[in-house]
This record gives structure tokens, C-alpha cells and sequence, in this order.
């Protein structure tokens, strides 16, 4: 029987959080075996912001390489850089011709964005989620994991591919959401209200895959609690409190009720402590993989060649059924 086939990715611009790894990149690596797996470095989606061109280009890399360090096999998945398969902003050209600006309009995600940067609100971040549905659809995606804050892209792809399949005949599988709940969005350590973001301005406020032992115990130290002194799960009266046990349940795998009572009757110190020493031996051997591998840049464009080769194969068979459906020769 055929595996189902999932399709990911993270921007590449700034730097790999903690969240980006427990939230998604560590959840590929168990899905790596089960199904047919597409991983991409979504550069193209990164452009609605301004970036400095040769940090793009190198981020390109670093995160190519941190996919690869966290356990990410280049030999069981199709791991691309997703401009390098221009099928995907071809696709995307003929989405737009099948979405509706009221649809776009609604984005939450557009709206909060264009809140942070409104001297540049350009038609690159209004379509975005058309891209994105092109990303998705270009596969065949059964599944994609996403965060609670992607739902609302994921129900408009659905809806764009519905739609063309409504028109010309079964073309695009209708993709469903895989997210894992109980890692599925991992929050600021400063505000604890808000996701972990790679766009962070307060540098305390998340942990960086690439941070050194002492900054993340450091920034572990900081983190937001309550005055309660109660290591206690109740994201809605101790937000940060309840984060750092997300944190330190996804990687110990331990339960919160488990959590709750091995730390009973300690404060936050040393429960702040105890997550700082996870996550620090967490990182640690992905940290010595991920500079080994930018020692290599020759494997690395190996890697991403061999899996352009790959992913071509497939975006070029659905591009021409497409066209071949709509009319164009």
C-alpha cells in the first residue's frame, strides 16, 4: 500500500527556535518512517519581508543543515529548497486565478502581519496562503502538520482545491491537518501569551537551536513564572509556568500530572533548572551534527540538489495536469 504523503516547512529567514523543533522538526523525524515525506526551506515565502540577501542565502543553508542534524535522513525523505522547483510559483500564478480576494482578506495572519509591518504590506503577503496552497497541492499532501496559528491556510487550500475539483474533475487531494496537540505551540519565555517566533525583538524571550549552554540556562533562569512557587499545568491562570512544562514534557516525554508530582514541594528554581538541563542535553548533539555539517558545504549541495531532482518529478507531473485540464498548452 502506498505511504500518504506529508509536505513541511520552515522560512528560512532568522534563526531556528526551540519551538520550531518540538513544535514541528521533531515530529518529521518520527514521521520520517511512516510516510512519504516532503521537507522544504520555504525561501520563497521568506521574500515578503526584507531581507539581506547573503543572510537569506546562508540561512538557506543552516537550515538545510539543522533539518539534517535533527535527524532528518536525506535518503528517506525529499528535503528541497522550495525556489529551486519553480512548479511551485507557477502554481501558485494559477491559484490566484482561483481564490477570491474576500478569502484572503480574512487571513488573521495577514492581518497581524500587516499590523507589524506596515510600510511594507505588499501583495506577496496578502497571497501568501495561495503559494502555500500551491506548496501543498503540487504533492498531493494527504496530511501537514501545522500549528494552531497555519490552521486558517490549511481550510483555505482545502477550500481552493475543492473548488478546481469542482471545475475540471479530481486534480488536487484534499489535505488534512496532523497536528500533535500537546507540542503544538510552543510559547515566549517572556510572554507567555504569545508562540516562540523567530522574529522575537526580546532575545530572552525565545531559545535559539544554535544558543550555547549558558544562554539557555540563562534565558530558562528569566523566563516568566507566577507567585504561586506551584509547578502546576493551568495555561490560562500560569501561562508560563504551564509553557515550561510543555517544554519539558515533549522532551522527556512525562506527562504533566507526572511533572506535578515529581516537583512537589519545589519551587521554580529547580524546576527551572531541570528544564534547562533537558533542554541543554536535548541540543547538545544536535548542536555538534549542525556545525559539522556546515564544515560540509559539499554534502549540503548534494542534499539539496539530489532532493530539487526528486521533488521536480512530482511538481512537474501535477503542473502538466493542471494545464492540461485548464486549457493551457
Amino acid at each position: 500500500m502506498d505511504k500518504k504523503v506529508i509536505l513541511s516547512g520552515v522560512q528560512s529567514t532568522g534563526r531556528l527556535t526551540l519551538g520550531n523543533y518540538l513544535g514541528a522538526i521533531n515530529n518529521w523525524v518520527e514521521m520520517q518512517e511512516k510516510y512519504d515525506c516532503y521537507y522544504m526551506i520555504a525561501n520563497s515565502h521568506s521574500l515578503t519581508v526584507r531581507n539581506n540577501p547573503e543572510e537569506l542565502r546562508n540561512n538557506t543553508l543552516k537550515i538545510l543543515a539543522l533539518y539534517i542534524a535533527a535527524g532528518l535522513d536525506p535518503e528517506k525523505n525529499t528535503i528541497f529548497i522550495q525556489s529551486q522547483v519553480k512548479e511551485h510559483a507557477e502554481l501558485a500564478w494559477i491559484l490566484n486565478c482561483y481564490t477570491y480576494m474576500g478569502e484572503l482578506s480574512r487571513m488573521t495572519q495577514f492581518k497581524d502581519k500587516s499590523l507589524k509591518h506596515q510600510d511594507n504590506i505588499n501583495a506577496g503577503l496578502f497571497t501568501y496562503p495561495v503559494l502555500m496552497a500551491a506548496d501543498i497541492l503540487l504533492y498531493k499532501a494527504n496530511l501537514v502538520p501545522v500549528g494552531e496559528d497555519q490552521k486558517q491556510h490549511l481550510e483555505i487550500t482545502r477550500d481552493i482545491a475543492e473548488r478546481f475539483n469542482k471545475l475540471y474533475g479530481d486534480t488536487f487531494v484534499i489535505p488534512e491537518a496532523y497536528v500533535r496537540k500537546e507540542t503544538a505551540r510552543i510559547m515566549g519565555l517572556q510572554d507567555p501569551t504569545s508562540k516562540m517566533s523567530k522574529s522575537a525583538t526580546n532575545l530572552n524571550d525565545v531559545i535559539f537551536l544554535d544558543d550555547s549552554e549558558e544562554t539557555i540556562i540563562k534565558k530558562i533562569k528569566k523566563a516568566v513564572t507566577d507567585s504561586e512557587n506551584v509547578v502546576r499545568f493551568a495555561p490560562e491562570t500560569k501561562p508560563g509556568v504551564s509553557n515550561l512544562m510543555q517544554i519539558y514534557s515533549a522532551i522527556t516525554n512525562k506527562g504533566f500530572e507526572e511533572i506535578e508530582k515529581d516537583f512537589e514541594g519545589k519551587g521554580y528554581g529547580d524546576f527551572k533548572m531541570a528544564v534547562a538541563e533537558v533542554v541543554v542535553g536535548k541540543l547538545k548533539p544536535i548542536q555538534e551534527k549542525y556545525n559539522e555539517l556546515l564544515e560540509n558545504r559539499d554534502y549540503l549541495v548534494k542534499v539539496y540538489t539530489e532532493g530539487k531532482m526528486k521533488a521536480e518529478k512530482i511538481a512537474i507531473k501535477t503542473i502538466n495536469e493542471v494545464k492540461e485540464k485548464i486549457g493551457i498548452l
